[in-house]
């Protein structure tokens, strides 16, 4: 019997070594799983919460190892991975006016056990490091605030006595007019006395007011474009030819501006949008001071001339492929490539109807093999001579065919044009 007890007895005892043996780590692992890391710090809580808040990236993030971050347990650290954290942190005021900061971590990470059934995510124990880690970068920042005196929210200054000057006072070079809610001796900045002030506020709005008048004289006197002209009165008439039975287009608002294309003693041509051209009686408009046709314009070198523009003048201004822009059946909403000229400005150049069909002739052979060659959708082609005495000349493609093939004559091929108007092109269309 006594032999039973001692052997229990001798069990007991190594229960309780063994026990003893354990209880560090216990402590350990309870501390870094339970027990927040806490730090003392004399500024405000208000202060210290602020920087909490800046602070607050560090406070969770992946881990890129568990070891030296993480109590090993009973599973080795290595099996472990996608390892998180998570840190509460706490702020409660002290009985001196400073912060109490607790900082515990919470750590988790994927578990892969050898036995699949037995993987998954698992809560570990932080060691302290993470706590320490932020503890420090809080007073850190926390000492840097202090040092640059913004670690607490400044104080409204007090107002500077009677005669006295501030000597950080900002000083302001460009002028304040007044009126505002700043403080003049902010305003005016050092070295300006009170008796001053009224006086200095006067002439800076003097000068502003000087400014003010010169750019409005700057403004006034820039340079109106050269090629634009402005409608006098609303409802004036814009009319598809320089005549006033041709057909009104529309009524033109006070103030509108459209781009001279050509003039003459009675009627400007101008450009409306795009291909939309149209005449208004030049009485009606408000010239520039020298519109284009009254001064040379400057040589504008073309993407490429047929052979006669050196004799001719006209030149390129545009070219595009686009919605016939007329009522004539055989090319009414069809695709059309459009080439629009205006005069070279030269005094000796030839511009009569005649010169007219025979520059055109020469784009519609051009043009008709460029189309031809690049397998162009194109039906025809159009001319549109930019100016008052100008007008219009279409082609279709199977004409065009004809006329190369020598089957119609020059002659011929005028006849199965369209011109608009007509007048302009002499008796080429009869």
């Amino acid at each position: 019997m006594r032999l039973v007890n001692r052997t229990v007895h001798n069990h007991l005892l190594s229960a309780i070594v063994y026990f003893a043996a354990l209880a560090p780590l216990f402590s350990s692992a309870s501390r870094g799983q339970d027990t927040p890391y806490e730090r003392t710090f004399p500024q405000s809580k208000i202060a210290v919460e602020k920087a909490v808040r800046d602070l607050k990236s560090s406070t969770a993030g992946h881990l890129p190892v568990l070891d030296g971050f993480a109590v090993s347990g009973d599973s080795p650290l290595d099996r472990f991975q996608h390892a998180y954290y998570q840190c509460t942190v706490r702020v409660s005021s002290t009985p001196s006016g400073g912060a109490l900061v607790r900082v515990s971590a919470k750590i988790t990470a994927w578990y892969a056990d050898t036995e699949a059934s037995k993987s998954g995510y698992r809560v570990l124990a932080s060691n302290g490091r993470l706590e320490s880690d932020f503890l420090e970068r809080l007073a850190d920042t926390l000492r840097e605030r202090t040092a640059s005196g913004s670690a607490n929210p400044p104080s409204k200054p007090a107002p500077p006595k009677a005669g006295s000057r501030d000597a950080s006072a900002p000083t302001l070079s460009a002028p304040m007019p007044r009126g505002t809610d700043v403080d003049l001796h902010f305003k005016l900045g050092p070295g300006v006395s009170s008796a001053t002030q009224p006086a200095n506020a006067d002439q800076h709005t003097e000068e502003l007011s000087r400014e003010a008048k010169s750019l409005e004289e700057i403004l006034r006197n820039q340079s109106h474009p050269n090629n634009l002209v402005a409608v006098r009165k609303s409802g004036t008439p814009v009319f598809v030819s320089p005549s006033e039975g041709a057909k009104v287009m529309f009524f033109a608002a006070a103030e509108d501006e459209y781009e001279i294309l050509d003039t003459n003693a009675s009627w400007v041509h101008v450009r409306i949008s795009g291909l939309s051209r149209g005449w208004i009686l030049r009485s009606n408009l408000e010239m520039p001071e020298a519109s284009p046709t009254e001064t040379a314009p400057a040589e504008i070198a073309p993407v490429s001339q047929p052979a006669a523009a050196g004799k001719l003048g006209f030149r390129i201004e545009d070219e595009q492929v686009a919605s016939f822009p007329a009522d004539w059946e055989p090319l009414r909403g069809r695709t059309v490539k459009i080439i629009s000229l205006q005069k070279t400005g030269e005094r000796t150049a030839d511009t009569g109807s005649q010169a007219k069909l025979a520059f055109a002739k020469s784009l519609l052979d051009k043009e008709y093999v460029e189309l031809t060659q690049s397998s162009s959708t194109a039906a025809g082609v159009v001319v549109i001579f930019d100016s008052s005495d100008g007008g219009m000349l279409a082609a279709t493609m199977p004409v065009l065919q004809q006329w190369k093939a020598g089957t119609l004559s020059d002659e011929a091929l005028w006849r199965r044009c369209y011109f608009d108007p007509p007048e302009l092109f002499g008796s080429a269309n009869h």
